[in-house]
């Protein structure tokens, strides 16, 4: 049985935003994939829809992309991680 986190949200977006708030430095999205146990190119769909709600953020460094959460993407992983710890 799952659970009781997974009753109330889609469990790799949210965790990717859990992990992205407790590693301050930003994260490569190959590594992030790994950390919710995911494809590459699945985290690359959910990362581009976070952040096209404004939870995330692109930087280029040379070849590759690192990624960093916005002052919103920040709030909303506050808020997941509380939920997260009234329903253990």
């Amino acid at each position: 049985m799952k659970d009781n986190f997974d009753i109330f949200f889609r469990r790799k977006p949210a965790l990717m935003l859990v992990f992205l708030k407790k590693n301050t430095r930003m994260r490569y999205g190959s590594i992030l994939a790994k950390e919710v146990d995911c494809t590459y190119s699945h985290a690359v769909k959910i990362l581009q829809t976070l952040e096209k709600l404004g939870l995330v953020l692109f930087e280029k460094k040379g070849r590759v992309k690192l990624i960093k959460l916005t002052k919103k993407g920040k709030e909303v992983a506050d808020h997941i991680e509380l939920i997260q710890n009234l329903v253990k």
